[in-house]
Order: structure tokens, then C-alpha cells, then sequence
């Protein structure tokens, strides 16, 4: 049985391990329950922006994360049919001094590796792999939890109980919210090209962002620029739960096809030899996140879409080690007006027509400086 010191975790995402370091930090023992019987190191790219890497950094990661990061020196936006750059904004050295903390790109299996190593490594931290929280039970003095491994119903006791287990949370149902992910019809096509096979451009130091009619393309370096993660967004109403179902490198192509994409992003799009694909959910923003000892982090909370590139660090930045309800009251409208800001920037992304028009007019006229001045809100945010 834990001890009343105890937080429980359910989820060992990047938000639950992030959480569970937090919380240890403060004097609390953590149990983490996940329903993997191995965390694997899987997915492409992450954005870690200044909200995102001060948090790790002050968790004592940077050393380990310096390794793997790349430093990008700029946000490139970019036409898709004329492969003009529409708008340049400064990020590297600037953006460090401006926030107090650098912006950095990561693949998604390096950043898990290093919170794993820190969460097993740390003594205060339990890791249950193979055990999936499917019930609680609240009490006087904190909250019983109910898990399932493949051989045996499993009963802890803890403080509080922190639901981190994603977008389809089942402890966000058991809280009272049942309504379902809703289906953004857009599909997401991640894939990484080994930066020695493309042009320079392509393979350079900077998150790049292709607006295109119905569909855009992120990429960026990783892996020490050895690599080059690519999103391709598109809409579609292919709407199959998961993160990982195979693509095939002829159907993204045919979806980006000349005129109205031009030769480089297309020559970006026929690197990879492995795609993988997911449809995009989100849900809107709760007004309760939990109730007693209970509550919600990252997607279980508040899941967005991919057009801020926020979701791992939001989740990042949630910490739940104070009362639960004042760690609510104090994510929950910045969580919203990032789940709402994404929401925009994907309308904005795939304008065609006359709104693309306005969207290239007022891209040009803003400028680098003035376009990352308005991301202050977001990439300035430091704990309170």
C-alpha cells in the first residue's frame, strides 16, 4: 500500500513523467501505472519551445537533452506553389534572450528516453508497466485506485490520483465527462528523411512551414541534423483511433501534387520511405478538470491540435504537485487559449482562394520580430 505521501500516476507519456519529477521534487513519493509493458521510444518531432525546455531545464534534464536537441535559428513560412519565404522569425539566439530559455526541436523517442532514465533513476519514483488505472475511489484521506495487468487486479492508495492517460482518458470519462473526441477531418502524415539525401535547403537549422490550399507541411532537422522530421496535414475524413497506422509514400504525394505544390516540398515528400499517419481529435476546453484528490494533465485535460505545436508542452508545463483546485484554476484558461489558438492556425494554414491572399499580405507585412512578439504570451509563460 502507498503511504499518504504518495501521488499516483496514470500515464507514463511525456506529460506524466515530466509530472512525476515535478512532484518528486516536492517531497512526494510517485507511482506511475501505464498499460505498456515496455515504454518504447516511438513517434518523430517535438517543438520544445521556452515555455516547454525551462521546465526540463530546471528539472535538472539539459545536460542530458543538449545531446539530442537541435537549436533551430529561425521559423521559415513559406508558399507552397511558388516556394516563396513569406515571413522569417528569428528564434535560436533571439529567442533565447527574449524568454530566458532556448527553443529547441527533439525526436519524440529522445526526449521519453531521457524522462525515462530520470524516473527510473529517481528513488522516490515507482514505475508499474503492464497495469492500466481503470477506477478510483475517493476517500478521507486521499484516493484508492483500481489497475488491471494481464495476471492480476492491482489496488494502491494514494494522496492524489493525476490522470495523464492521453486523449481517449478513461478516468476522464469516470470524472463525468463523456463526451467524445471530436474528429477535426484533417490526418496527420509524420516521416522522417535522412538529411544527407536532400538539398541544403531542406536539411538547414529552422522549423519550416509550407501553406498550401487544403493541406501544409512542417519539417524541421533532428537527431544532431542527421535527420529530417516531416508532418504533412491533410484534410480527409479517414477517422481510424490511433497514433501509428502505416501510410503509403504514392497516396501523400498524390495529395501534394504540382502545380499547387512546387518541386522542393514535393522532393521533401518522396524522401522518406516510411510514413506513418493519425487522425486529428480534440475536445473542448473543460471547465472541471477533477474532483477531490483527482484531476487531469496534458491530453486527458486538455488535448489540442498540432497547429501551435504545444501539445507535449503543455502537458509539460501542468504541474499538480499544490491543491488540486488551484492547480485547475491556474491551467485552465491557458490551456483553453492555446486549444483555441490552434484551432485558428489550423483554419489560417490551409486557406485558399482570396484568404490566402490576405493571410500572404499580412505575413509580409508584420515581419520576423513583430510575428514572434506575438507568440510572447505563450513562450514568456513561467510557473508560478
Amino acid at each position: 500500500m502507498a503511504s499518504s505521501r504518495t501521488v499516483i500516476i496514470a500515464g507514463a507519456g511525456i506529460g506524466g513523467l515530466t509530472a512525476a519529477l515535478a512532484i518528486a521534487r516536492h517531497g512526494f513519493g510517485v507511482t506511475v501505472f501505464d498499460q505498456a509493458q515496455r515504454l518504447e521510444e516511438i513517434g518523430a518531432g517535438i517543438q520544445l519551445s521556452p515555455n516547454a525546455s525551462r521546465i526540463l531545464i530546471a528539472l535538472g534534464l539539459g545536460e542530458q537533452l543538449r545531446r539530442h536537441v537541435v537549436a533551430p535559428e529561425e521559423l521559415r513560412v513559406m508558399n507552397a506553389r511558388t516556394a516563396r519565404v513569406l515571413a522569417r522569425a528569428p528564434l535560436g539566439a533571439v529567442a533565447e534572450k527574449r524568454y530566458g530559455a532556448p527553443y529547441w526541436v527533439i525526436h519524440r523517442g529522445d526526449l521519453q528516453a531521457v524522462l525515462i532514465d530520470a524516473v527510473r533513476v529517481h528513488p522516490d519514483i515507482v514505475l508499474n508497466l503492464g497495469a492500466r488505472v481503470e477506477d478510483f475511489a475517493l476517500n478521507e484521506d486521499g484516493v484508492t485506485v483500481f489497475a488491471r495487468s494481464a495476471q492480476h487486479l492491482l489496488e494502491d492508495r494514494g494522496v492524489a490520483l493525476i490522470g495523464a492517460d492521453g486523449l481517449w482518458s478513461s478516468l476522464r470519462r469516470r470524472l463525468g465527462h463523456r463526451r467524445e473526441p471530436r474528429f477535426a477531418r484533417r490526418t496527420a502524415w509524420r516521416a522522417l528523411a535522412p538529411a544527407d539525401a536532400l538539398m541544403p535547403e531542406l536539411r538547414a537549422p529552422a522549423v519550416n512551414l509550407w501553406f498550401g490550399t487544403r493541406a501544409h507541411l512542417v519539417h524541421y532537422p533532428v537527431r544532431g541534423g542527421s535527420l529530417v522530421n516531416v508532418v504533412a496535414i491533410v484534410r480527409d475524413d479517414w477517422r481510424e483511433p490511433g497514433w501509428s497506422a502505416p501510410g503509403e509514400r504514392a497516396e501523400i504525394l498524390a495529395r501534394y501534387r504540382a502545380p499547387m505544390w512546387s518541386a522542393v516540398p514535393r522532393a521533401l515528400l518522396a524522401a522518406p520511405e516510411h510514413w506513418q499517419k493519425w487522425a486529428l481529435y480534440d475536445r473542448p476546453p473543460l471547465a472541471r478538470w477533477g474532483k477531490g484528490a483527482v484531476t487531469l494533465l496534458g491530453d486527458a485535460a486538455h488535448p489540442m491540435l498540432p497547429y501551435l505545436a504545444q501539445g507535449a508542452a503543455m502537458a509539460i508545463e501542468d504541474d499538480p504537485a499544490g491543491a488540486m483546485r488551484r492547480y485547475e484554476r491556474q491551467r485552465r484558461g491557458r490551456a483553453a487559449r492555446a486549444q483555441r489558438a490552434a484551432r485558428r492556425n489550423g483554419i489560417v494554414y490551409q486557406l485558399g482562394g482570396p484568404g490566402a491572399f490576405l493571410r500572404t499580405l499580412a505575413l509580409t507585412a508584420i515581419g520576423g520580430e513583430r510575428l514572434l512578439a506575438r507568440y510572447d504570451w505563450l513562450y514568456g509563460w513561467r510557473p508560478a
